[in-house]
């Protein structure tokens, strides 16, 4: 069983890399709530929508999801100095997700996490 970790940066979860995607069968997500102990395991069959994030995508979902938030995540220092270190050793990509039970988040995962949850909604 494969997992990788991702970080979220707005929406309907607790911010921060406190998430993962396990590769299970079937495959599903552990996502952190703010004030709660345990993570809440999301089954992949609850995506219903999943985009790489744009300004329009951003927009789409609206509400608690900015694209400033999209820009200090890709741009601001603390950015800049984990691509640094990370001396380009895999992509990530941010991406902007949506549950059938109408929550939303915004996150950043490696390019294999988002390309697993992306083959999940063919």
């Amino acid at each position: 069983m494969a997992f990788g970790t991702f970080q979220v940066h707005a929406g309907d979860f607790k911010k921060g890399s406190d998430h993962q995607f396990l590769s299970a069968k079937p495959p599903y997500l552990l996502m952190k709530n703010e004030g709660k102990f345990l993570r809440e395991k999301i089954f992949l069959t609850e995506l219903s929508e999943l985009d790489v994030a744009s300004e329009e995508s951003v927009k789409r979902v609206g509400g608690t999801v900015g694209w400033g938030v999209v820009g200090g995540a890709l741009l601001g220092p603390v950015g800049l100095l984990a691509g640094l270190l990370a001396g380009g050793r895999g992509k990530d990509v941010t991406f902007v997700c949506k549950l059938r039970d109408g929550r939303k988040f915004m996150a950043t995962a490696p390019s294999k996490v988002y390309t697993e949850l992306s083959a999940s909604l063919f």
